[in-house]
């Protein structure tokens, strides 16, 4: 998932698009794209794609008022990993850490990444626990030991969080 689209743009069925990633050059090239909401999955063949100051644009094929761009707003934009940003240093893609296995320092399991949110510090993750409930668990150093996505664990390392 590179992005979420946003609300309609103009009158020709232009959507508004919050890239995840903060980079835009990835998106700007595509050529088509999987569009997920409310469960459903569907892929679009992309006509253009526009900067505009600080708004990103796509148009898709066949969507061509602001009623059919609305009906799409709040969807997922999802592309091949060969389309997404670059990574950079202890960054990941949030696909790649789903199904992690959290433990803590001892080496007890705590839990499985189920996915990730932006909270108003920084990414979340959402530990789901073995009862089924879910926390969140901030995404920083002061809290997780290195990623091994080989693997496919990662520590806790203030565990208490989870109270």
């Amino acid at each position: 998932m590179v992005g979420l689209l946003g609300s309609p743009f103009g009158i020709k069925g232009l959507i508004k698009v919050k890239s995840l990633s903060g980079e835009t050059s990835h998106i700007t090239r595509l050529t088509s794209a999987l569009i997920r909401r409310s469960g459903q999955e569907r892929v679009y063949p992309v006509e253009t794609v526009l900067v505009q100051g600080n708004a990103l644009l796509i148009k898709l094929k066949n969507i061509d008022t602001p009623e059919a761009a609305k009906a799409l707003q709040g969807g997922a934009l999802i592309v091949p990993r060969e389309n997404g940003a670059a990574l950079g240093p202890d960054e990941y893609y949030i696909e790649d850490l789903r199904g992690i296995l959290v433990t803590d320092t001892a080496g007890l399991a705590l839990g499985t990444v189920s996915g990730a949110v932006e909270g108003g510090g920084g990414y979340l993750l959402e530990l789901l626990l073995p009862n089924g409930d879910a926390r969140f668990i901030p995404f920083r150093r002061e809290f997780l030991g290195d990623i091994n996505l080989e693997t496919r664990r990662v520590v806790l390392l203030k565990p208490w969080v989870l109270d």
